[in-house]
């Protein structure tokens, strides 16, 4: 399973600490960027960029990072075929699979501790989607995705 992971300056630290973690765990990352620590950089663009791996193929998956975790978040949902939420405790770590079938989650690196984020990243990979009532959902927003001109 590969994992691309984004940040903006505000999560270049977690960003990496999630790709090692990940590493040791047995997962393939991809790393999207930032690349260097320190300096300003985008959430809208690496949350842009990580979605676009996970909605080309290049990844499985996404985790996006940035201090409230909002604007990647938004900035991912923007690219057709990602679904991404936000991960604040760990129910909602497994709720994003579960229920949301969420391809990327998103921590804000001021509210989540790198700990927290460490253990609802893995919540979140090992969980499984119902499908059910969630898939006529999700096949909802794909049905909207589609029609958009």
């Amino acid at each position: 399973m590969k994992i691309a992971l984004g940040s903006d300056h505000g999560g270049f630290d977690y960003k990496k600490e999630l790709i090692s973690f990940l590493n040791e765990n047995g997962y393939e990352t991809v790393d999207i960027g930032t690349f260097e620590e320190g300096v300003p950089a985008s959430w809208s663009v690496y949350g842009v960029k990580t979605a676009q791996a996970v909605a080309s193929g290049e990844a499985d998956f996404g985790i996006v990072i940035c201090r409230s975790g909002i604007g990647v978040s938004i900035a991912a949902n923007k690219v057709k075929g990602t679904y991404c939420g936000l991960v604040y405790n760990d129910t909602i770590a497994e709720k994003c699979m579960q229920h949301d079938g969420c391809n990327m989650i998103a921590f804000g690196a001021d509210y989540v501790s790198i700990e927290d984020a460490k253990r609802q990243t893995l919540l979140y990979l090992n969980a499984k989607f119902e499908g059910g009532r969630h898939l006529a959902r999700l096949n909802q927003l794909k049905d909207y995705e589609n029609s958009k001109k």
